[in-house]
């Protein structure tokens, strides 16, 4: 159905694969999974045949689809038109199929509403329920389950499940891939490599750590060798001999195992927070209305200097329309939003709204932290943008990449307010951990949307703001199980 031979693409002079091979039956669910930049995405564009100048050969017989990892652009194509007509752009679908469909993902009371009026989890729903009606023999989904609650998930997996053709699945989602998929591709950027796992992502993770213990036993006999060998050649006199042992050692040193370098971390320390008043921003009465769907209804909300308020609600429920009208990116249809003329706020949004795609990764973060290029150029290279990288346009980045840029513009300022819609969708494991960490130890005032129990466990947020009860408890770790609900 699908085989890659001899893969070779990069970017400039660097390498992202190199001799690359592997193949793609039908009905396999493969998780391919890497390091944020790796170059997963890019993979998936070679096989769409969107992504050129790469050697070798991608031999493709049927169909192809991707739901990818940012849906909202593609839906702004589509602005002027409804839900079911972005599903069913030729009208050729039944109204019982497409109300079956619907309802099992909690869209059909959505289907005569624009696109741009969804929830990140609902445009994700979206794009897949297009993807299944157009039925492909090879399926991509790039981070499927971001933006989701928890019956979103269930639906995903349950869709896998019963998919008749091929998948390959971009997941940081340990869930999914544990239970959806059966052969792992890992992609190994210190050597542009691709290997193979049987399984799901757990026996991976196992089959991985006993091949990295194998490589470092070969690697400590191979050095014991060859230091024998450095050690005569070292002592010898004679001529001939020396050539001999020269050439050995040469040989030696060739023949040792590449081992897996663990990728720079990054180190994140956000800035101490601007002085401000007790109450940095407060809403009184807000409501907002799309079309005949209420969304707010009557908001009062206050947050205190140095608290940290969970927003916890369903897809759909107002979250990110909340935030976006403390964000004056919308405006409310009444009620009114007070900002304390102190308040300097840093926003990371699940859709990266703020971001211009075509704008270079040096000129977005200079604008936003007013920054001088020197020191800019400094910065950046903390979070893994160094070099060309830093020329880059900001839409061609991967979202793991997107997110540390955000990060960045975060840690750059001396905000007194963050507000962060789902920050840590797009990221692996060890940036997760990163990034609590710096929200732990930050001294100001924060908002924060996320559908991770773990995360938020670990952040302690003070208080916890309710949708669409809008209702504001005191934190308490049973609000969890709410959260895990949703």
């Amino acid at each position: 159905m699908l085989q890659i031979i001899d893969l070779a693409f990069g970017y400039g002079e660097k390498s992202l694969y190199v001799g690359v091979n592997f193949r793609v039956s039908k009905g396999q669910k493969i998780g391919l999974v890497g390091p944020n930049g790796s170059g997963k995405s890019t993979l998936l564009s070679i096989i769409r045949g969107v992504e050129h100048g790469f050697t070798g050969k991608v031999k493709l017989e049927g169909s192809v689809s991707l739901v990818p990892q940012e849906i909202k652009h593609d839906l702004i194509m589509d602005a002027s038109k409804t839900v079911r007509e972005y599903v069913d752009p030729n009208d050729s679908l039944l109204d019982f199929e497409i109300n079956t469909m619907f309802k099992g993902l909690e869209l059909n009371v959505m289907l005569d509403h624009e696109p741009r009026t969804l929830s990140g989890g609902q445009k994700t729903k979206l794009a897949l329920s297009r993807a299944l009606f157009e039925n492909p023999d090879i399926l991509m989904l790039d981070e499927p389950t971001n933006f989701m609650d928890v019956s979103g998930k269930a639906w995903v997996m349950r869709f896998l499940a019963n998919y008749k053709g091929a998948v390959i699945v971009i997941s940081h989602d340990l869930e999914l891939m544990d239970q959806s998929i059966d052969k792992i591709l890992a992609v190994t950027p210190y050597n542009g490599k691709i290997a193979e796992y049987k399984g799901n992502y757990s026996n991976y993770i196992k089959l991985k750590a006993e091949h990295e213990i194998n490589i470092k036993k070969e690697l400590e006999i191979k050095q014991r060798h060859l230091k024998r060998t450095e050690e005569r050649y070292n002592n010898s006199r004679a001529v001939a001999t020396k050539s001999i042992l020269r050439r050995k050692v040469e040989r030696e040193r060739e023949g040792l195992p590449e081992v897996p370098q663990e990728l720079r971390k990054i180190s994140i320390r956000l800035p101490e927070p601007k002085r401000i008043g007790e109450v940095p921003i407060k809403t009184v009465e807000i409501k907002k209305n799309y079309g005949d769907l209420e969304v707010l209804r009557g908001v009062d909300f206050t947050i205190l200097r140095g608290e940290r308020i969970a927003l916890i609600g369903s897809n759909g429920t107002g979250k990110s329309t909340f935030i976006k009208i403390l964000m004056k990116m919308l405006e409310p249809d009444s009620g009114e939003v007070y900002r304390n003329d102190e308040l300097s706020v840093g926003y990371y949004s699940q859709e990266f709204e703020t971001f211009d795609f075509n704008k270079s990764v040096m000129e977005t973060f200079t604008e936003f932290t007013k920054m001088n290029e020197g020191m800019a150029r400094s910065f950046l290279g903390k979070f893994m943008f160094a070099g060309d990288k830093q020329l880059q346009r900001v839409g061609s980045l991967s979202g793991g990449e997107k997110t540390r840029l955000s990060i960045a513009c975060l840690t750059g300022k001396d905000n007194n307010l963050l507000i962060l819609d789902e920050p840590t969708t797009y990221l692996d494991v060890m940036s997760q951990r990163i990034i609590l960490e710096a929200l732990k130890e930050y001294k100001g005032t924060m908002i924060i949307v996320s559908h991770s129990p773990e995360f938020m466990k670990e952040l302690k947020p003070t208080k916890a703001y309710l949708f669409p009860e809008h209702k504001m408890l005191y934190w308490d770790d049973e609000l969890l199980d709410k959260i895990a609900e949703v």
